[in-house]
């Protein structure tokens, strides 16, 4: 190998390293200050300039990608699972429980799942999986009789997030398994009831929910 190949193949080798470098840095920090850390704490914590930082990862939404595009996948498994539930209710709470014991541990995921952020593909494949999990659930739930008929998944998309928003805090104050009780009950409202007691119009439309979660 020629003194100019090898220069090549090991300037290579330490993109390569710096790339890994600045994503397993990135996963720190975004699990313990949100996908809002600044990027130059993530720089310095990969020991790497904010020029590597960039040439890497121009945007933001790139290395939010770069970090969770496998991390998600857990979540994704675990809605298929629940999918081939035959009791839909019982796959809708072990769902949800998964969901919310990840929000709890990731604040970085925590803010992924519950927000919404342009331009990051991992993050649209598992808000679509989650949409369609939800809705399927809700679905056979109704024909089931499990679950109440005027409920939407929008209405249960947006309580998820709302609730999801509040989950660091609440652990932080309250304990590991603080958001147990406030999603137990989240379902319980889910629950048929009365005629008397159905949800008030209008029902939230999925553009008005992807706007009210990029305004969080």
């Amino acid at each position: 190998m020629t003194d100019g190949a090898s220069g090549t193949a090991h300037r290579r080798r330490d993109a390569r390293r710096n790339r890994e470098l600045i994503v397993e840095a990135a996963r720190e920090v975004f699990r313990e200050q949100g996908l809002a850390a600044p990027l130059d704490v993530v720089a310095r914590r990969a020991g790497v300039g904010n020029a590597t930082l960039y040439r890497h990862f121009a945007r933001r939404a790139d290395l939010v990608d770069a970090v969770f595009r496998d991390q998600l996948s857990g979540t994704m498994a675990a809605g298929e699972e629940a999918r081939t539930a035959a009791d839909a209710w019982a796959g809708l709470t072990g769902y949800l429980e998964v969901v919310f014991t990840v929000l709890a541990g990731d604040r970085g995921t925590n803010d992924l799942m519950t927000t919404s952020l342009e331009g990051v593909a991992a993050l649209e494949a598992v808000h679509a999986h989650n949409h369609r999990t939800l809705d399927e659930l809700l679905r056979r739930g109704q024909a089931q009789g499990g679950v109440r008929p005027d409920v939407v998944v929008e209405d249960v998309l947006f309580a998820l997030a709302a609730l999801g928003r509040a989950v660091p805090a609440l652990t932080a104050g309250a304990g590991d398994d603080a958001w147990r009780r406030p999603l137990a009950l989240l379902l319980a409202g889910l629950r048929p009831v009365p005629p008397e007691l159905a949800l008030p119009e209008p029902v939230l439309t999925s553009g008005q929910l992807q706007a009210t979660l990029a305004g969080l």
